[in-house]
């Protein structure tokens, strides 16, 4: 553990994402302590004359949005719902790839071989089309937002978890396992499942990216989370008639997004050097 942390620290980038990480989860934990008013509260002065949003100010830090909402507020809260989601969904993806994978690639046969044409079928279909479509036959909400994108993001890490798991099941200790009458659920969970750990937290932290930016997307389609709840994807939607006006409504959404799913993959790249030094350098 100190070797990996001394290799993790000499990574800045890695460190500085992992800060940024730290700032927004905190952020977004501390929201209603931090965000100055309601996300939902429409001001009557939080607007112009000509009922256009205001530009940052010294009330409204981050401006106003076309509903005389504070954009800092709002922001703030749409932290939670991202990160919430990211985590969430992504954790329930790669349970369901991991225990696929593992499953697949141990027993082979045609229960593997059914499982890893689901995985192609999956992998076939762009994954923001397959959310949409799966978005509009359900009712859109949070949870069925989290449900969504884990149902879409799970073939990734099972492919994976699949080849290594093949590569590990054939080495000797394996078959000295099974020789001394060790079961299947105890070879996956004592001698495979401990082999995948490093590879399934480098995906895991990757996919959490992915996930924030699926999730924005979908809430800017207005297939995701719906209004008022606050959602990055969902203020930038809302605002996109106003980005000549008011470049600010998109932008700092945006870039928020942005910040957040570079650091999360800047902290999967460290994570993957450190626990596999012989990866460093490969994409």
């Amino acid at each position: 553990m100190t070797e990996f942390w001394t290799r993790f620290r000499r990574d800045r980038l890695a460190v500085a994402g992992l800060f940024v990480i730290a700032a927004f989860l905190l952020s977004a934990v501390a929201a209603p302590l931090i965000a100055p008013y309601d996300p939902s509260e429409q001001f009557f002065e939080g607007l112009t004359l000509e009922g256009s949003p205001l530009p940052p100010n010294a009330t409204f830090w981050f401006g106003t949005d076309t509903n005389g909402r504070d954009q800092f507020s709002r922001l703030l809260y749409g932290a939670q719902t991202s990160l919430m989601i990211g985590i969430v969904a992504n954790g329930l993806a790669v349970l369901i790839g991991t225990t696929l994978g593992l499953v697949a690639g141990y027993m082979r046969g045609y229960l593997g071989a059914a499982i890893m044409r689901l995985t192609d079928l999956m992998m076939a279909f762009p994954p923001l089309l397959l959310a949409i479509a799966m978005a509009a036959i359900l009712k859109p909400g949070l949870n069925i937002v989290i449900l969504v994108i884990a149902l879409v993001n799970w073939v990734q890490i099972a492919r994976v978890v699949y080849t290594e798991t093949v590569s590990l099941s054939q080495r000797e200790y394996i078959e000295a396992a099974r020789a001394l009458g060790a079961g299947t659920g105890r070879i996956l969970a004592r001698h495979l499942l401990p082999h995948l750990v490093p590879t399934i937290i480098v995906y895991a932290t990757l996919g959490i990216a992915t996930t924030v930016l699926l999730e924005s997307m979908l809430s800017f389609l207005g297939r995701g989370v719906q209004p008022p709840t606050p959602a990055w994807g969902m203020m930038i939607f809302e605002s996109q008639s106003y980005f000549l006006n008011a470049p600010w409504l998109v932008f700092i959404p945006g870039a928020a997004i942005l910040i957040l799913a570079l650091a999360f993959n800047l902290v999967g790249d460290g994570l993957r050097d450190a626990l596999d030094p012989t990866q460093r350098g490969r994409a």
